[in-house]
């Protein structure tokens, strides 16, 4: 890849990293190719529109899209720039999947030319590059690949995971840190070039299995610390203290900055990524192993104590709030809120009302249950209970005035107004959040 020139880019996984990741590359004046196994999503990107939810992702792909810098496909073209951000879930037994990873490697190695740059954006376990360079080296034996060879190697593979909050995509690819992790210091050097292009925020070189652990420990930080916020909620719980007085109490403390509680922990990051620490190092994990037992017990508690609510008011309609794993977006992965009101569902069927202006129709599992979607309106109007469990912004600007004669179960803390429900069930009372 020559330095003065603008390198052709091709990223594979159009999803919800794939897809900004492209966009914004291809602001930055370089021609890229998006692949996806998805021919719909293809043609949408084609089209110059979009497939997922997120804050001014239209215009700037329909923007790129327009002057012939994004385009897509099912099939990969040469490039001088490599970048994969396909899925790495885990199975039933936590175990990481980096199938689709390998996959898309033994998609791109047959066009693979020297010069080129690959870089994995995927969060993965540590080793995943090596295994990743490992496989080109079987498949391509013709190029000197790094790591492998003591002459300078054909071309350069680093790890450079993202640093993104949903909503907020745009923004944070361009200006938060990097940490690019080469194969070798020259595989680093390699990547620190490319992404100096559209990164505005500091690129820090490493190697490659640091980058990788790198990102799992940010987001099994995540989790401890929400772990020990949800677990607060459920002892704040059963004293019969408001757990969202507590925390701000405690958070006046110079030194102290509790998270908030919620219905569990959800997102193809935090809810994932600390299994890849475990299954790693399971011997030397239990406090990461513990979080996430607490953060998935969470969800089941949340489901005990909306059951309890619902059981004891057997002619009550009752509106379930959100479904998407955070605030004001789309996705749905690994969603607590999903979790929770999936499990009410199947067990009331038609009593249970689904509010979420995220969806355009509801997640498969809710098909035969009986539930129906509603919007917000709807759900004040005709539903006698309230569970929140998303705290989107069209939730929280509900006024106590509509929602004074509900009874409400809040596990994010957007209503800190509700009047607390004693034990003579009255209702315009709320149940303790936790």
């Amino acid at each position: 890849m020559k330095s003065d020139t603008k390198p052709d880019v091709c990223v594979v996984g159009l999803g919800y990293i794939g897809l900004p990741t492209a966009a914004v590359i291809a602001r930055a004046g370089c021609k890229v190719l998006g692949i996806d196994v998805s021919q719909k999503v293809v043609d949408t990107i084609n089209r110059g529109e979009i497939h997922i939810e997120e804050v001014d992702l239209d215009g700037l792909v329909h923007g790129v899209v327009s002057r012939g810098l994004l385009s897509a496909s099912t099939e990969v073209a040469p490039a001088d720039v490599f970048v994969i951000a396909v899925p790495t879930p885990f199975d039933k037994d936590h175990a990481p999947d980096v199938s689709y990873v390998l996959a898309a490697g033994r998609t791109i190695a047959p066009v693979l030319k020297a010069g080129d740059v690959v870089i994995l954006e995927s969060t993965s376990p540590v080793g995943t590059t090596e295994q990743l360079r490992d496989m080109i080296a079987t498949m391509r034996p013709d190029l000197k690949v790094p790591g492998l060879v003591r002459e300078t190697p054909d071309i350069a593979i680093a790890y450079c995971p993202e640093r993104v909050l949903p909503g907020r995509i745009l923004e944070e690819l361009t200006n938060n840190d990097r940490s690019i992790g080469g194969i070798t210091p020259r595989c680093a050097r390699k990547a620190l070039a490319f992404y100096k292009r559209f990164v505005r925020g500091e690129c820090v070189t490493t190697d490659a299995r640091s980058a990788e652990m790198t990102k799992l420990v940010e987001n099994a930080y995540r989790d401890v610390n929400i772990a020990f916020a949800n677990e607060l909620s459920i002892v704040a719980d059963k004293m019969g203290l408001d757990v969202w007085e507590v925390i701000r109490l405690a958070n006046r403390h110079p030194r102290v900055n509790i998270l908030s509680p919620g219905p569990g922990v959800g997102g193809h990051c935090i809810a994932v990524d600390p299994w890849f620490i475990v299954h790693g190092a399971p011997e030397e994990t239990p406090l990461i192993r513990t979080a996430r037992g607490v953060n998935d017990g969470k969800m089941h508690h949340v489901i005990r104590k909306a059951d309890e609510l619902v059981a004891a008011h057997p002619d009550a309609r009752v509106a379930c709030l959100g479904l998407a794993f955070k605030a004001n977006i789309d996705d749905f992965r690994e969603s607590p809120a999903r979790f929770v009101t999936s499990r009410l569902a199947r067990k009331y069927g038609a009593r249970i009302h689904i509010v979420e202006p995220y969806a355009a129709e509801l997640p498969i599992e809710f098909t035969d249950t009986g539930a129906t979607q509603i919007d917000i309106d709807t759900a004040l109007e005709e539903c006698e209970i309230l569970i929140v469990l998303v705290d989107h912004d069209v939730f929280r600007v509900v006024p106590l005035a509509e929602r004074a004669d509900k009874l409400v179960y809040d596990t994010r803390g957007i209503w800190p107004d509700q009047p607390r429900r004693e034990a003579d069930d009255s209702p315009g009372l709320r149940l303790a959040a936790g």
